[in-house]
């Protein structure tokens, strides 16, 4: 593979390969990639909804008149913004006023269709089952007027519950089991859509919400790529590759600007010059989804510059462990977060996975030089990535840049650069071991060592985390550990659909018995789209008569 060749010339033994070398291994001769259209869909949405309707938005949220608070941004407006909150500022004093019911005159709320699956369905069958029910179609047609809706030129997949919407990270995970599936054309017109969105803003929204656009999350987009020419050949790296370098233009974004020692934006450089990643978030203002949530951690944050906190709210969101004792200063509490002063390890890893994906892209579109230039720049972050997120302790971790240290927080997402294969074998191992010792339990991985209470911590597994560990055992030769990690999770899959008859988006790993997971911001969500794809995978591989 690409990413272990990098791997290995970032290692002492391989430092001494020049990349013109490795690039004239990949050359291989195809056809100039088409591009997609370039229209400009950004100036015609509206702004978030904490923008739109102002001071009315505060007081639904603060007085918690749902007991969601994605409810209301999620609302659409029965007639024109300004003049609900015209009507809103005239009234909103008059004796009686009641804000709910005003809520309720003027906006239509989100409506989560009720799905009832018929008797009988094997797991693999309800699956199957689900991928319609889950399909949504939201072009511009289709969106109505100031809905915080940002339509997509093509059909995708969303997680299901509350999750009304396409989620960046969510979708390689969902596209594994449509693969499965035999539905090769939702992961095409996926790709499109994310395609669209590079184009459109720059960089692969969190969600498709107008309140998602400030940040992005883990980017799988060159990843999924390679999923799609799995199936249908070298040609879809030439066809996106405009789109995987604007994507990570988008993550390198004063990359050549940032004085040592500082960051900027998604961008950190070290006092010796190295550059890695953060998380990050353009907007310091309380998410409109949590804001109740994020006003209440920040009074909690004695002595804290509210903008920070809520930075670091929203960059843990674009990490999708929103949220995990990995960003927390003590180690246990969320309004210590700091998650904007942390380098994290699967971060990191991805864009190292992003770098060799346009280099190889580049090489079959016969463009020397930027393959050249994208094997150094993957060879330069693996050397990063194993001088400073290995733990001498046995594992791969975070780094907090400001303090200038390893975090010491052991979580699954050490299995990262496994993962990609950017690990160095003898380092692979440790860690593959450090995570049966640690985190394997009787139903499967757990996300961390610590509980918090927040859903991205102990007792909770996640279907991705599951996918990405068993993967990174299977690169380095552990198919005993790969076989128990997915076994195990199966394992808990099966026996809550077999008492509850659905799938969830997270579970309880810890103790004899199966179930779905809990903590964090909101109730457990049925669906579910990433738990769908990687149980379709593990049934597979794992028992592939069901």
């Amino acid at each position: 593979m690409f990413e272990s060749s990098l791997a290995r010339r970032a290692s002492p033994a391989g430092a001494r390969m020049r990349a013109p070398r490795l690039a004239c291994l990949l050359l291989l001769a195809g056809l100039a990639a088409s591009p997609l259209c370039h229209a400009d869909a950004a100036s015609a949405l509206p702004p978030p909804p904490s923008v739109l309707y102002g001071d009315l938005f505060v007081a639904v949220q603060m007085q918690q008149i749902f007991p969601d608070q994605k409810t209301f941004v999620d609302a659409v407006p029965k007639g024109d913004p300004a003049a609900i909150v015209q009507q809103y500022e005239q009234s909103k004093n008059q004796p009686n006023f009641d804000l709910k019911q005003f809520v309720l005159a003027n906006f239509t709320l989100p409506s989560e269709p009720v799905i009832t699956p018929p008797s009988g369905q094997t797991l693999r069958e309800h699956i199957d089952w689900l991928w319609p029910k889950l399909t949504r179609t939201t072009t511009a047609a289709d969106v109505p007027p100031n809905s915080s809706l940002i339509p997509l030129p093509k059909p995708y997949v969303v997680p299901g519950g509350r999750f009304r919407e396409g989620y960046y990270w969510d979708t390689y995970f969902t596209m594994l089991g449509l693969q499965e599936s035999g539905h090769e054309d939702l992961v095409d017109d996926m790709l499109d859509d994310f395609a669209y969105e590079i184009d459109q803003f720059g960089h692969i929204p969190n969600g498709n919400r107008t309140y998602y656009l400030s940040r992005s999350q883990p980017p799988f987009f060159g990843l999924m790529v390679q999923l799609a020419a799995k199936a249908e050949g070298e040609r879809a790296y030439k066809k996106y590759l405009p789109e995987l370098k604007k994507e990570y233009a988008y993550w390198m974004t004063g990359a050549d600007t940032t004085p040592r020692g500082q960051a900027t934006r998604n961008v950190v450089v070290f006092q010796d010059g190295t550059v890695l990643n953060r998380y990050w978030d353009e907007r310091d203002t309380p998410r409109d989804e949590s804001y109740y949530e994020d006003v209440s951690t920040a009074k909690q944050a004695a002595g804290r510059d509210p903008k920070r906190v809520y930075r670091d709210l929203r960059g843990a969101a674009e990490s999708g462990w929103d949220f995990s004792s990995r960003w927390f200063g003590d180690g246990k509490t969320l309004a210590t977060i700091r998650t904007t002063s942390i380098v994290p390890v699967d971060l990191n890893s991805l864009l190292f996975s992003l770098e060799a994906t346009i280099a190889k892209a580049c090489a079959l579109s016969l463009d020397f030089r930027c393959t050249a230039d994208y094997v150094q720049k993957a060879e330069r972050r693996a050397y990063a990535i194993n001088r400073y997120l290995w733990n001498p302790s046995g594992y791969y971790g975070d780094y907090d840049w400001r303090l200038g240290k390893l975090t010491g927080r052991v979580s699954a997402a050490a299995a990262y650069p496994l993962f990609v294969r950017v690990a160095w074998p003898d380092r692979a191992h440790k860690t593959l071991r450090m995570l049966e010792a640690q985190l394997l339990q009787p139903r499967g991985l757990a996300t961390t060592t610590v509980d918090t209470g927040q859903q991205w911590d102990a007792p909770n597994g996640w279907a991705p985390l599951h996918w990405l560990t068993l993967k990174g055992a299977r690169h380095y030769g552990d198919q005993p550990f790969a076989k128990e990690v997915g076994t195990r999770f199966l394992a808990d899959v099966k026996q809550v659909y077999a008492s509850d008859q659905k799938l969830v988006e997270k579970y309880v790993v810890e103790g004899p018995n199966a179930g779905g997971g809990g903590g964090g911001e909101y109730p457990l969500q049925d669906g579910f789209g990433w738990t769908n794809g990687v149980t379709l995978k593990l049934l597979d591989m794992y028992a592939p008569g069901e």
